[in-house]
């Protein structure tokens, strides 16, 4: 019978370093594996959101520059990716408009202005209030009692910060504008407090 030759110490570590690098290899595999199939299937689920979206569409009512209304019209959801909404808007557009934030009081442009005009989306450019709307609230946004058309904005419940609030979208571009509130003047006592930075203001041709 063959004498079976001892291993050494050396033989033995070199044996278990491999089998350790192999595993940790394959966990790493594993895991980068499931990490990418787990970013991929969210970008599908993305792209899938997007493109159902594009095909939708909504009812508004168009305003020529003279603030004169041009009647209803069927028109596309505008609809982008975040990368593209980043790349065309202004970063504090982009912060408010896209991620729903809010400006500082009295540091927007439109909160103290008397013009007269049509203040349109700053992402698509949907007229969304008249300035023969607009009141001094006395809050540091611009606010109005009425938008230019119902069909033009979206309400729809807000529940952040612990708060039960009516927040007001663009119903083109699901921009975030502001929130509604019920202590406005008449005729309506509905208050549109708006964010300048999602607005653009045209004034009358």
């Amino acid at each position: 019978m063959k004498a079976i030759a001892p291993i050494s110490n050396e033989h033995l570590e070199s044996v278990l370093t491999a089998r350790r690098t192999f595993l940790r290899v394959g966990v790493t595999a594993l895991v980068l594996n499931s990490v990418l199939g787990k970013a991929m299937a969210t970008t599908l689920s993305t792209d899938k959101i997007i493109n159902t979206k594009k095909n939708q569409s909504v009812l508004i009512e168009k305003f020529s520059a003279t603030g004169k209304s041009e009647g209803m019209m069927q028109i596309p959801k505008v609809i982008k990716t975040d990368a593209e909404w980043h790349k065309q808007l202004p970063y504090e557009s982009y912060q408010v408009a896209r991620q729903a934030g809010t400006e500082a009081p009295f540091t927007g442009k439109y909160w103290n202005n008397h013009a007269n005009g049509v203040y349109r989306c700053i992402c698509c450019d949907t007229p969304l209030f008249d300035a023969k709307t607009k009141f001094e609230s006395g809050t540091g946004w611009p606010s109005f009692w009425q938008p230019i058309a119902v069909q033009n904005v979206t309400k729809s419940a807000d529940n952040s910060l612990g708060l039960q609030r009516d927040e007001i979208t663009c119903s083109v571009c699901d921009a975030h504008l502001g929130h509604v509130f019920n202590d406005g003047p008449k005729p309506t006592g509905l208050r549109y407090c708006m964010n300048s930075v999602s607005l653009k203001f045209v004034p009358h041709a």
